[in-house]
Formats: C-alpha cells, sequence, structure tokens
C-alpha cells in the first residue's frame, strides 16, 4: 500500500480508502456485522490506514460496527465520521449544525466508536440556518478539546469552503467524483489546490456502475439508494453503457481490472485525492486496493481524459429533494 497525505495538514492516510456505509446502509440490507468485522480488520492488513462512516448511516449502526472492528488497532487507523444530520427517536433525520447539536453528535460517536478522539470530522451537509463560522468554532472548541483532530467538509459549495477554511483550516473537502460524476474538476479541485486542502471522493466507483456489474436490465429494491437515482433508471443505464465499455478498454489496455482503472485515474488527478470506495466481499476489497499500484503516463491521462470528454452521460446524479442540500 502506498500513503498519502491529506492536503496541507499532515493527515497521513492510505492511499486507498475504506467507505463503510455500504456495510450497515444504503445497500440494501445489512451485511453480516461478524463477516464485516472480519473484512474491516483484514482492509487493515492490507494496507488500509482510512476508514470513514457517519452517525446517520443505520443510523448509528455503522458507526458501531466500525468502533468494534477498530477497537484492537485504534492507535493504527484513521477515523473519519460526520456531524450535521439530527436524528429523532424515530429515526427520522433532519439537517443540524446548532453548536449544541455537533456537541450532541461528538459525544454519541466517541462513544459508538470507542475512541477518545475523532481524526477527521466532517459536516456532513452545510446548514443554511448555521454560518460556517460558528459551525466552525464549536469544530474549534472540540479540536482544542482534544476531542477532534482534523475537520472537514461534505458536499460543500466553493465559497463555504473558503469561509470555513479562513475561519478554522480544512484537512479535507468529501464529495462525489469520478470517472461517472467529473463536475469537482471545474472548480473543487483548483480550489481546493489552491487552499491546501485534501479532497476524498466517494462513490468513485460510480455507485458500482463502472465495475460494469450494472447491466442494462439491473433493477435495484427496497432500502438500495440507487432506487431513487436518476443515473439508474433502466433508460438511463441504457444511454450511459458507452462509459463502461471505455472503462473496459482503458482496464484492458493496462491488464487490469474496469475497478482499478476508474479508481487509479482517480489517484492521478491530484496527489491529495483519497478515495474510499465500499465493499462487502473480500475479492472486491482486494481488487480495489491494488488499484493504488497502478500508474499512468502523462501521454496516458491525456488520452484519457480526452476520451471521457467526448462522452454524453444521462441522468442527474441525486433526486431533486437530495441535489438542493448540495454545494450550498
Amino acid at each position: 500500500m502506498k500513503y498519502r497525505e491529506l492536503g496541507n495538514r499532515k493527515l497521513q492516510v492510505s492511499a486507498i480508502g475504506l467507505g463503510c456505509m455500504g456495510m450497515s446502509y444504503g445497500y440494501g440490507s445489512a451485511a453480516d456485522r461478524n463477516e464485516m468485522i472480519t473484512l474491516l480488520r483484514k482492509a487493515y492488513e492490507l494496507g488500509v490506514t482510512f476508514f470513514d462512516t457517519a452517525e446517520c448511516y443505520g443510523p448509528y449502526a455503522n458507526e458501531e460496527l466500525v468502533g468494534e472492528a477498530m477497537a484492537p488497532i485504534r492507535d493504527k487507523v484513521v477515523i473519519a465520521t460526520k456531524f450535521g444530520i439530527r436524528i429523532d427517536a424515530q429515526g427520522r433525520q433532519a439537517l443540524s449544525s446548532r453548536p449544541e447539536q455537533i456537541r450532541r453528535s461528538v459525544e454519541g460517536s466517541l462513544k459508538r466508536l470507542r475512541t477518545d478522539h475523532i481524526d477527521l470530522y466532517y459536516q456532513h451537509r452545510v446548514d443554511p440556518e448555521v454560518p460556517i463560522e460558528e459551525v466552525a468554532g464549536t469544530v474549534g472548541d472540540l479540536i482544542r478539546e482534544g476531542k477532534v483532530l482534523h475537520w472537514g467538509l461534505s458536499e460543500a459549495g466553493i465559497q463555504t469552503i473558503r469561509r470555513a477554511h479562513a475561519e478554522l483550516p480544512l484537512t479535507a473537502v468529501q464529495s462525489e467524483y469520478s470517472m461517472f460524476w467529473r463536475e469537482p474538476e471545474e472548480q473543487l479541485l483548483p480550489t481546493l489546490g489552491e487552499l491546501g486542502v485534501g479532497l476524498v471522493p466517494f462513490s468513485p466507483l460510480g455507485k458500482g456502475f463502472l465495475t460494469g456489474a450494472i447491466g442494462r436490465d439491473a433493477r435495484f429494491g427496497k432500502g438500495d439508494f440507487r432506487s431513487v437515482v436518476p443515473r439508474f433508471t433502466p433508460g438511463n443505464i441504457a444511454a450511459n453503457l458507452s462509459l463502461v465499455d471505455f472503462v473496459r478498454e482503458v482496464a484492458a489496455a493496462k491488464g487490469i481490472t474496469p475497478a482499478q482503472a476508474a479508481l487509479s485515474w482517480l489517484m492521478a488527478q491530484r496527489p491529495w485525492i483519497v478515495s474510499i470506495p465500499g465493499s462487502r466481499s473480500l475479492q472486491h476489497l482486494t481488487d480495489n486496493i491494488a488499484a493504488a499500484g497502478v500508474e499512468y503516463t502523462e501521454e496516458e491521462m491525456k488520452d484519457i481524459n480526452e476520451r471521457l470528454s467526448q462522452i454524453v452521460l444521462s441522468g442527474d446524479r441525486y433526486p431533486a429533494e437530495l441535489q438542493a442540500r448540495v454545494g450550498r
């Protein structure tokens, strides 16, 4: 495994992280808990040191899973989790980054993660009711108390990123980025490069699409987030298969798998990018990790990016109500 630093804040992590959400939430029924604990520990044995979760995944179950799995190796790994979503007794969720809510969230996360500190604490979504400067102030207090070491934002707009960083320097921003969603190249990547902030792309495999495992006849059941994503309607899947064909072409030329092609392409964009693909199987986990060893020449990257720019994709990445929560 190779290692990278997220921006200029000296947080070193494995070049490929592990997004843990899908083990408990978002992709149908939760996987077997004991199997996932074994898989998480195997990921560490294979070199992964960066694990991503959130209190709202489950809710709570994913943090508890990660906490149990990481307990024997806690001082050897970097755990990222998130605040900013209030969860009521019925499990209903709403945005809230008020100071008292952040305080409740951090105490709950520390307990579930079985730790005395959170390595990287993201605001899950920007709360338009609470100025980002106020959020930064609360997180700054948590950093001074030793409960949080680094902080970041998720799916935030450029101006919010700048304001937050001016108040309390950010270590990383989490945002969707892949061959299937390249919008971050327009403004986000240049801004993060200027500020010295790392990027942690989620869904680097396009929610499985870039692996080639999702065909035109794919259907998604209850509890699978893709069932409400416009890009995963039958018509849009069919329209976008030309991208999958191209990823397979890149993979064949390099002698690697489509997943490795997609992940290594992301890594080649900037040295401070660390993606967090998810996995429930050892086969997929080892396949993803191997992407860290794939390299491209400058000419190869130029050709790939030019070809990607010629592929027109169909469908939005979020339904309208969720899209309204990002980029603020």
